[in-house]
């Protein structure tokens, strides 16, 4: 928790990229949303390790960390404080962000409205809940033995192939939900799938609305295994995917 509480601004930047959870660049935002992310902003939520931020030619990419995942599930799940007043234009874009991501969660799932937001019954028995996982990274062994994928000739994989291997190989690492995986444990099982189509299909699968690829928020505790792992996108390394987040 930072000493100084974020402000309405800084606030509603969490929440938007959690709600598009994926990299925007200002350009992108003005034009869908009418808001942009300004320096002061950007330099703050950047020191607090909330926002990664690169550069996709002349305009600065802003992309959810690790931490700023965990801190916008908070806000999402606690509530925002009521001392936070957002000003018109900035409800508005969230609101607008927010309805957007819902509308992928209901499509994705085949799910209803009321199925989010309806209550029980009055007088009906409480449905018996699991505890809540945070989001976060995770390195524990998986519950059952994890195989890589059997050798494949390399230049027979297309990047469906590698998609497919590596949704598989992650759902067998992720074995609950919202769980950070690094690339230095994904890459492995993906068997003799080249390289630069394991990357390509990374660049490629960023932009699916269920796929999250975020840079390390803690750089001093990157191995060289971890940097040798990452994938660059956006003139960026990023270390940690989540595939089907909620």
């Amino acid at each position: 928790m930072p000493d100084k509480p974020l402000s309405q601004r800084e606030t509603a930047i969490l929440l938007l990229l959690m709600a598009e959870a994926r990299e925007f660049t200002n350009p992108e935002l003005e034009d869908q949303y009418g808001f942009e992310i300004k320096k002061p902003e950007r330099e703050r939520l950047q020191q607090l390790g909330f926002i990664a931020v690169g550069k996709r030619g002349r305009s600065f990419t802003h992309t959810l960390t690790e931490d700023g995942w965990k801190r916008a599930n908070t806000l999402f799940s606690e509530g925002i404080p009521m001392s936070i007043v957002l000003a018109p234009r900035v409800l508005e874009a969230v609101v607008r962000a927010m309805v957007s991501g819902l509308n992928r969660h209901m499509q994705r799932n085949g799910s209803r409205a009321t199925d989010i937001f309806g209550r029980e019954p009055a007088g009906a028995a409480p449905t018996e809940q699991t505890p809540s996982t945070p989001v976060g990274r995770t390195d524990a062994a998986p519950a059952a033995p994890v195989t890589p994928a059997p050798a494949v000739n390399a230049s027979a994989y297309s990047l469906d192939d590698i998609e497919t291997m590596i949704r598989k190989e992650y759902a067998q690492l992720a074995d609950k939900p919202n769980v950070w995986v690094s690339l230095t444990r994904l890459r492995p099982l993906l068997g003799d799938a080249p390289r630069d189509k394991v990357d390509a299909t990374l660049r490629q699968m960023i932009a699916q609305p269920d796929v999250h690829i975020v840079p390390e928020s803690n750089q001093k505790s990157l191995t060289d295994d971890d940097r040798n792992a990452s994938v660059v996108i956006g003139d960026q390394s990023k270390h940690l995917i989540m595939i089907g987040a909620r």
